[in-house]
């Protein structure tokens, strides 16, 4: 790997691959974990708890209960773009559910995965096109398209995985520590 600023440049080889993961001892299932849950009741999931957290201005609801978020304004740390529609922008797992359950998770409780997978330190309201582009991959397999967020983006998987003791494979550790690297500079 080479830095530019902030910026990594991958060239992995296959000497570098890391060794596989253990098994999980059972398949990833999303419906294995409860998220977008109301854990105070107030009619306002997570989702929406999140749009209301970070947008950057006054938000609107469908109707006058407040439970669902129709607009606001949100920038998408991942693409430096601005949204106003509810409907465009997703809630990102910082470290996806999946990627958690093969890295330790598959031998949670189903509360301990309600916890991860509603945890705001973990989630970023971003453009769902980048969301998708995304999936359940490692910063050693994607990283943000804005490369002004690379160290933030590093900083807050490793402070995830830390958190949650989910281990690291060989190449995400190389990554995030060529990441952390590049942000003293």
């Amino acid at each position: 790997m080479t830095i530019s600023g902030c910026a990594v440049e991958k060239r992995i080889t296959p000497q570098q691959e890391s060794i596989a993961a253990p098994a999980p001892v059972s398949p990833y299932n999303r419906k294995d974990w409860p998220h977008w849950i109301d854990a105070d009741g107030d009619c306002q999931n997570t989702r929406q708890e999140m749009l209301i957290a970070s947008s950057r201005g006054p938000v609107k609801f469908k109707d006058s209960r407040h439970c669902t978020v129709v607009s606001g304004k949100w920038f998408g740390v991942y693409t430096g773009k601005t949204f106003t529609k509810a409907s465009d922008v997703d809630i990102d797992h910082i470290v996806p559910l999946a990627h958690a359950h093969r890295h330790g998770a598959d031998k949670w409780t189903r509360d301990q995965r309600r916890t991860f997978a509603n945890d705001f330190e973990n989630l970023l309201v971003v453009d769902d096109a980048a969301n998708q582009s995304k999936s359940d991959q490692a910063p050693h397999e994607w990283l943000p398209p804005r490369r002004d967020y690379w160290c933030e983006y590093g900083r807050r998987w490793s402070r995830i995985k830390e958190k949650y003791r989910l281990w690291f494979s060989s190449r995400e550790r190389e990554t995030l520590g060529v990441l952390a690297e590049s942000c003293w500079r």
